[in-house]
């Protein structure tokens, strides 16, 4: 096979606040003025075998958007021996230009550089341009320790199983700084109504002893091979929270396929500490409430298949049950009273009661309306030669740029991108 490695990456201004957007509050962040954690995986998958294109995609406020992209450009030019491309705003621009001029509408906020499921989905479009047959997503805070990873990663991809059912995504899983693929459950007397570690490390360990390949309840959206198949048909979904990973699995059931679970192929799973666990908890909030209206809205359409809880015990059926609401709002109020980051717990409550609730009504049927579009939109951008060329041109001039401002460096300060790049690169489109 020939699968893209595709990287998204968050850069943030020195001093971040939450944007108070549901959808552009991310786990973590790396500020502009360090490193973080890519160089690490970067570093890690020069030794991964078979490696072909890697594609990096730069999320970042407007206002820093293009500083984002020339550091990202910075770290990845000091690895001559990987192929990497560097996507931010003005190649994401190029990809909306495209899709107007095709007729296919304005879609900034389901393909984009803003929101997990949007930045997923334009590493789809990306790696449907360009002609590859599969896609590897990877997280920019892991590291990759086997030489066989994409090999395994591609295993069984666009095969059959023995009774004939073809296998167009699967996942891995992670290993934690200890070594361990289980959650680091906190059997708590706060956590009573929301055992979510406990869960999955039920399901996991059941899925570790059965045969390498097994139908999947979960999803590593860091550990993720989709073949094109899968993606020409089904998007990610731009208005979850977070989670994006794991509700791609519930959409590929809903249109009839599956995910598949690999107990052979694994990488290090290493974020660096969460600011807020708080925070993160809202964010899951949204997550669950949401995922919950989305699937009872999907049993009222009549061409999707029925996704009931049942089928999805022990994880992730438990947290789409009616009862998810209560549970959610009590657990909020419990960690509000044990937990250190108390404020944003009881932002949480809040939110559990009113906007979580109103932005899963509001919201629930929209994924399947953009879903309508996707498999049209896929066609008609399947290795689009004009597409390709501008963008490829557009990364030319970054490195280029990047290459300048290394060997000058004082000429080369705050040398960026020549804006006048996106404006010629627009004028080769139209014509």
């Amino acid at each position: 096979m020939n699968p893209v490695i595709v990287i998204p990456t968050f850069v943030s201004p020195r001093r971040r606040k939450d944007s108070g957007s549901v959808i552009a509050t991310y786990d973590h962040t790396t500020p502009l003025s360090n490193p973080g954690e890519l160089p690490r995986l970067l570093t890690s998958l020069q030794k991964v075998r078979g490696i072909g294109q890697i594609i990096v995609l730069v999320a970042a406020e407007p206002a820093i958007s293009d500083q984002a992209a020339e550091k990202v450009q910075d770290i990845v030019s000091r690895f001559p021996s990987l192929n990497i491309a560097i996507i931010g705003a003005d190649e994401c621009n190029l990809v909306q230009q495209r899709m107007e001029q095709l007729g296919l509408g304005k879609l900034s906020k389901e393909i984009g550089l803003v929101g997990y499921g949007a930045i997923r989905n334009l590493g789809l479009v990306l790696a449907n341009v360009m002609g590859f047959d599969s896609i590897v997503f990877l997280d920019d805070d892991e590291v990759i320790d086997d030489a066989d990873f994409l090999q395994k990663g591609v295993y069984g991809l666009g095969k059959l199983t023995r009774k004939g059912v073809p296998i167009l995504a699967k996942t891995g899983f992670y290993l934690n700084s200890e070594g361990s693929y289980l959650s680091k459950s906190q059997d708590k007397w706060y956590n009573r109504f929301w055992q979510q570690g406990k869960a999955f490390n039920k399901w996991i360990t059941k899925a570790m002893r059965g045969p390498r390949l097994s139908r999947s309840n979960h999803v590593c959206g860091g550990c993720l091979a989709i073949h094109k198949e899968a993606f020409k048909r089904l998007s990610f979904d731009p208005w979850v929270a977070r989670g994006e990973d794991l509700d791609y699995m519930l959409n590929l059931r809903m249109y009839g396929s599956d995910i598949w679970f690999d107990n052979q192929w694994s990488l290090r799973h290493l974020p660096p500490a969460s600011t807020s666990e708080g925070t993160r908890f809202r964010q899951d909030i949204y997550r669950w409430l949401y995922e919950y209206r989305k699937m009872e809205y999907s049993r009222t359409q009549i061409d999707l298949m029925q996704v009931k809880p049942q089928s999805l015990e022990p994880y992730p059926g438990p947290f789409l049950e009616p009862g998810i609401t209560k549970r959610i709002r009590i657990t909020a109020i419990l960690r509000s009273l044990a937990r250190k980051d108390k404020k944003a717990y009881r932002q949480a409550a809040k939110a559990a009661r009113t906007e979580a609730v109103m932005y899963a009504q509001r919201n629930c049927s929209k994924y399947f309306e953009f879903q309508f579009i996707w498999p049209e939109l896929m066609a008609r951008m399947d290795s689009d030669q004009i597409l390709h060329t501008a963008i490829v041109q557009s990364v030319a001039r970054r490195q280029a740029a990047a290459n300048m401002a290394a060997a000058f460096p004082v000429a080369g300060a705050g040398a960026g991108v020549d804006p006048g790049v996106t404006s010629e690169i627009r004028l080769n489109i139209a014509e």
